[in-house]
């Protein structure tokens, strides 16, 4: 099939690369030409394990091309998916301004009919506002084409996305129920045929419940951990063990154990800005979510635990400590910096007055550039920040470490080491990635989240 990708970020690049594994023609498209050049010279402008490799062995197949050709583009595909960026706008809701300019250059160029797939996460009615866009292109140039706009939203998740696209657990579809929409259900159907050998993975529904459907989960999966955080949080107050209780709850079948790791709260493109898109569609319509409006608190405050254990420890002035930060990005096996809980943390420790020293396996320079910004008001504070050769050499004369990203290069160290060149075997563990009694055997002093019943007491 001929495929076009309008965006090559994450989601864009990602599911261009994957259809053309498949076998699928697929067109890249982008207006940022600094991307194209990358692409086109061998490259990949974001870090996802196994896609360099997928993008590579596709383009010397000619099965995947990159362009910034708009006209091309719309010419190429018969079905054409919409991956630009949607960023959250001032008040929360979701900019739909290159969603928008996409379907304007389908309807511009357009002369057959099309299939535009949304696949970019969008609110509940972009469709139609997709609809209306190529609709008033096409009468703007007095022509008469034929289109059907599909919502398939992405479930991918960073770090292991190539694997969730090609091995998916469900594929949601919503088409309408027009003859046109027939035609979109025939082609999509056509496109998603090997995932669905094994067993039926596509569900069908209208195109508003598939818009939601996209939200409704990382709202879900958000809750979860907002859920476990406070509850951590309580655990440390009490006396309990938050990692027994994830065990005792999680054996319920009907919670089960996903998504219930406690830890220094969650960040990344997707699960905050869902979650505010979520929040301001439902003020649109006079309604107020109280459960989501308290999982963004919990997850903003739960953000600023870490640094609060750090200064219980240490004091609230933290003039003349320096600290190693282990892991930068939001997650592991990725560069994202997006909303991460490192540059909260980094925040308050430089502010108090401390130094650190900061690793992390893939995302240096993306937090270089990213820190920048964030301290754009206080330049003398990147002078604060040391950045490491690796692991180990952060460590060198730190008051403490604090681990902020389950990178697994960070779950077996050699204690020994550790000891050995902290000024003193301090741990704060964002990420409960060690046994408090272990560490205790070990004499290193532990800190974890929800976990002080078995340290420190």
């Amino acid at each position: 099939m001929k495929i076009t990708i309008i965006g090559t970020g994450y989601v864009g690049l990602v599911t261009g690369a994957c259809l053309a594994e498949l076998g699928n023609d697929v067109f890249c498209l982008d207006v940022d030409q600094r991307k194209i050049d990358i692409l086109n010279n061998g490259g990949i402008p974001i870090h996802e394990p196994g896609l360099e490799e997928i993008v590579a062995r596709n383009r010397a197949a000619g099965r995947i091309q990159f362009s910034t050709d708009i006209e091309a583009s719309v010419k190429h595909g018969d079905v054409q998916f919409i991956a630009v960026g949607t960023p959250p706008d001032e008040d929360g809701s979701a900019d739909l301004q290159y969603v928008v300019a996409a379907a304007k250059n389908i309807g511009k160029y357009m002369t057959n009919f099309k299939v535009v797939v949304d696949k970019s996460t969008v609110p509940v009615g972009t469709a139609d506002r997709v609809s209306a866009a190529i609709s008033a292109e096409l009468g703007a140039r007095s022509v008469t084409a034929e289109f059907s706009v599909v919502s398939n939203p992405e479930f991918l998740k960073e770090g292991a996305a190539v694997e969730d696209f090609m091995r998916p657990d469900r594929i949601v579809i919503g088409c309408d129920q027009t003859p046109q929409g027939e035609k979109a259900r025939s082609q999509m159907k056509k496109l998603y045929a090997p995932f669905n050998r094994n067993h039926e993975r596509t569900y069908w529904m209208d195109v508003r419940s598939a818009e939601f459907t996209k939200y409704a989960a990382n709202a879900m999966l958000a809750t979860r951990i907002s859920f476990m955080n406070e509850l951590a949080n309580l655990a440390d107050h009490v006396g309990a063990d938050i990692e027994a209780v994830r065990h005792g709850i999680g054996s319920d079948p009907r919670i089960g154990h996903s998504f219930l790791y406690a830890g220094c709260g969650y960040g990344g493109s997707c699960f905050p800005k869902d979650v505010q898109a979520l929040e301001r569609t439902a003020q649109d319509y006079g309604l107020n979510l109280l459960i989501l409006q308290a999982v963004e608190a919990v997850n903003a405050r739960q953000k600023q635990v870490l640094g609060d254990k750090m200064q219980q420890r240490f004091g609230e002035n933290l003039s003349g400590r320096h600290f190693a930060i282990w892991g930068l990005a939001f997650k592991p096996n990725t560069d994202d910096m997006r909303a991460a809980s490192s540059r909260v943390l980094l925040g308050e420790l430089l502010r108090a007055g401390a130094t650190v020293a900061v690793y992390d396996p893939v995302s240096m320079q993306e937090a270089k550039r990213v820190l920048e910004l964030d301290f754009y008001d206080a330049p003398e504070l990147l002078a604060s920040i040391r950045y490491a050769a690796n692991p180990m050499d952060a460590l060198v004369d730190a008051d403490a470490l604090a681990i902020v990203t389950e990178w697994k290069a960070f779950r077996s160290p050699d204690f020994d080491e550790v000891k050995a060149r902290l000024k003193q075997p301090v741990v704060f563990d964002g990420r409960n990635l060690f046994e408090p009694t272990v560490m205790t055997e070990l004499g290193i002093e532990y800190h974890g989240i929800g976990r002080s019943v078995l340290t420190n007491k």
